[in-house]
């Protein structure tokens, strides 16, 4: 990388730590200089990961990315495996690095191997400029690996690393877990048991109030509505023998929900396909069907599907009870059933992940770095860190500054990563010597 790209990515930390030596022991003084240091090899990384497809059904291409981060994880002192999973699900596991200490609060390092692009995207390759890198994942959230690697790097290198007890799990199915739940996330739920708080590596959300971290993220559910009626000729449509019609029926339940369940605090639930007529096709997975019939025909079959995000898992289990209710309540001569499929549980906004992000804010003064505002969870999707908010108090959003996840337009500010990597070495360091609170 030219030196003086070097030189302009880390200027703006340069400057803010100067203004704000006296907020930093020594050793934190080092570790800012060694993360400084580290940005031409994160972004060595990042092209590198970036130019594997490790699209989450690409099970080669996703292994092929944790093999790349197993040089790095060993000579940091951390044991390797790969968490196996099994074969029925068609997903490559997840890459687990343990390294064992007794010093001060026990971290887990949550980042994702795969990305939405599989091998048969036209999105495949790395390229950059001065100020931007560009890619499938660059940002969602090989980015975001690399970050937490080279904070880990910069610590070693400051000699601040030894007698932390740090667990990385680096899931590879994120983008579109396997099923079941429970088996694709053992690895990650048994690592959590064992550590204090979870440090989660997606892409940093900015704008121009500044950076934003996140404390709490939305749970993700799936539904599904199947409603059946009397098919019939349309004349007889109302009537007693004929009744009401599964579109007619599908319309009330849907007009239901929005009337009756919308309004929960930090709650959202959306109808995303939906298909009606004399004959239906729908398949659950692919979210696509097809229909049939006449406008002469009172419809039988109608099917629609979506999903239910919520801020709190008591949330979410009161708006299914509700949209039960709503569907219990039929129209003349129709049924109606609703199923819900597990996704992503909540990770709710608690205290203790408040107080997490004022010892985040703590370092960004005591190093010069930005003040970080509290994210509304309705910005960003649901994520791994979901599932172990139950056992682990934890802080989301340490990645890379992006922007277009999940596009061919997909970016990451080569700028961030200065302030991205130093943040998460003092994190760590501070949380691993008892010091978060000061």
């Amino acid at each position: 990388m030219p030196r003086t790209l070097v030189s302009f990515l880390v200027f703006g930390v340069l400057a803010g730590t100067a203004r704000a030596q006296t907020g930093l022991s020594p050793i934190e003084r080092r570790i800012v200089t060694a993360a400084e240091a580290e940005v031409p090899a994160a972004i060595t990384l990042v092209e590198r990961t970036v130019n594997v497809n490790s699209g989450s059904l690409n099970v080669a291409g996703v292994r092929k990315v944790g093999e790349l981060y197993r040089p790095l994880l060993e000579s940091l002192g951390f044991t390797v495996r790969w968490a196996e999973v099994p074969a029925s699900m068609k997903r490559a596991g997840h890459l687990v690095a343990e390294r064992k200490g007794t010093r001060g609060r026990r971290i887990l390092i949550i980042g994702h191997l795969d990305t939405v692009f599989e091998p048969s995207s036209g999105f495949q390759t790395f390229r950059r400029d001065s100020a931007t890198a560009y890619g499938p994942g660059v940002s969602d959230m090989k980015g975001g690996n690399a970050i937490a690697l080279h904070a880990l790097k910069a610590l070693q290198q400051a000699g601040a690393l030894d007698g932390a007890q740090i667990t990385i799990v680096f899931t590879g199915d994120e983008e579109l877990p396997g099923e079941p739940l429970a088996e694709a996330r053992k690895a990650l739920i048994d690592a959590a048991t064992r550590s204090d708080i979870a440090l989660e590596f997606e892409e940093l959300i900015t704008d121009s109030t500044g950076d934003w971290v996140t404390i709490a993220r939305r749970s993700s559910t799936g539904w599904k509505l199947e409603v059946t009626g009397r098919g019939a000729h349309s004349s007889g449509i109302f009537g007693q023998e004929t009744g009401a019609g599964a579109i007619y029926e599908v319309a009330r339940i849907l007009s239901g929900f929005y009337a009756e369940i919308r309004g929960e605090p930090g709650a959202t639930f959306s109808p995303g396909v939906i298909v009606g007529g004399t004959e239906v096709a729908f398949d659950a997975e692919a979210h696509q069907g097809t229909a049939a019939g006449k406008d002469n025909i009172v419809a039988r079959t109608a099917v629609a599907s979506g999903d239910i995000r919520t801020i709190t898992n008591e949330s979410l289990e009161r708006i299914r009870a509700r949209m039960q209710a709503v569907v219990a309540r039929s129209l003349p001569r129709t049924r109606a059933s609703i199923t819900f499929r597990d996704g992503y549980p909540a990770m709710a906004p608690t205290e203790a992940n408040r107080q997490l992000a004022e010892s985040l804010n703590r370092i960004n003064r005591d190093a010069g770095f930005p003040a970080m505002q509290l994210l509304d969870p309705s910005r960003r999707g649901a994520a791994d860190i979901s599932f172990v908010a139950d056992h682990v108090d934890g802080l989301a959003g340490l990645g890379a500054e992006g922007t277009d996840g999940h596009t061919e337009r997909e970016t990451m500010k080569l700028g961030s990563l200065p302030r991205q990597i130093g943040r998460a070495a003092l994190l760590i360091h501070r949380l691993t010597r008892g010091k978060e609170v000061s």
